[in-house]
């Protein structure tokens, strides 16, 4: 069987106990270096094979998978944060579905959720938002119609933005073009969870200035909206006068 575990953000200890048991009972290991804490590596057994992807093709993982599931071997596939979310795993998950060989998901704790931990702050306000959006500024991988920035903006939400704070500058000018105001909150985490972890605190008029200023380039969520600033209703799921399956109304 072939595992893809979600190793989470960084820290170690955000790996699932599902997650943290299969790597330990892995033979072989195939993690995404550039990303992955190496940390991690510590569940691994004594005598693991373990390969860093971080240099190899698509063609070199799955031939690396094939092998060691044809000699009965259990295989952990570690991606960082969660994989469903820019995980590159589709592909490979066809091939080995091409291949026939089972394969299996154990889901991570994403880097947005890490970062939204790390200000801390919630994501969904009762009477400001109740939608988070999920995306990237459009690069060298570009994005549909209809999902650019400024497109995405015009709802309003809550926009956690992945793998764009090298391209500050044009995250800012889509963010304005779409209708988010100067004086919205933009808070950017760089390395959430990691010991270095920083947070910086902004608006959209001067967020760039000061990511500049901090020399943040990488490994960073941009996270965006008035939920970050704005007064919000409490909610209702523990007033008194608001009753449910659980709990009746106030006596």
């Amino acid at each position: 069987m072939i595992y893809f575990i979600g190793a989470g953000p960084g820290d170690p200890e955000l790996i699932t106990v599902k997650g943290a048991r299969l790597l330990a009972e892995a033979e072989v290991v195939i993690y995404t270096g550039s990303l992955v804490n190496p940390a991690l590596l510590d569940y691994c057994k004594e005598g693991a094979e373990i390969h860093n992807s971080a240099g190899m093709s698509l063609k070199e993982i799955i031939d690396t998978m094939v092998e060691a599931h044809a000699k009965g071997k259990r295989v952990a596939r570690v991606h960082t944060g969660d994989p469903a979310l820019f995980g590159a795993i589709q592909e490979q998950m066809d091939e080995l579905r091409r291949d026939g060989i089972p394969f299996s998901v154990i889901p991570g704790v994403s880097s947005f959720l890490a970062a939204a931990a790390a200000i801390p702050h919630e994501l969904t306000l009762p009477g400001v938002t109740q939608t988070v959006i999920l995306t990237r500024a459009e690069g060298r991988t570009p994005v549909p119609a209809g999902e650019t920035l400024s497109s995405l903006a015009g709802h309003g939400a809550t926009m956690c933005i992945f793998l764009s704070v090298h391209m500050m500058a044009e995250v800012v000018k889509a963010l304005k073009s779409g209708g988010y105001t100067p004086d919205t909150p933009v808070i950017v985490v760089e390395r959430a969870s990691w010991p270095e972890q920083r947070v910086i605190h902004g608006t959209i008029e001067d967020i760039e200035q000061k990511v500049m200023e901090a020399g943040v380039n990488r490994t960073a969520q941009i996270m965006v909206g008035k939920a970050f600033g704005a007064n919000y209703e409490p909610s209702r799921l523990y007033d008194t006068s608001f009753d449910h399956t659980f709990r009746g109304p106030a006596q």
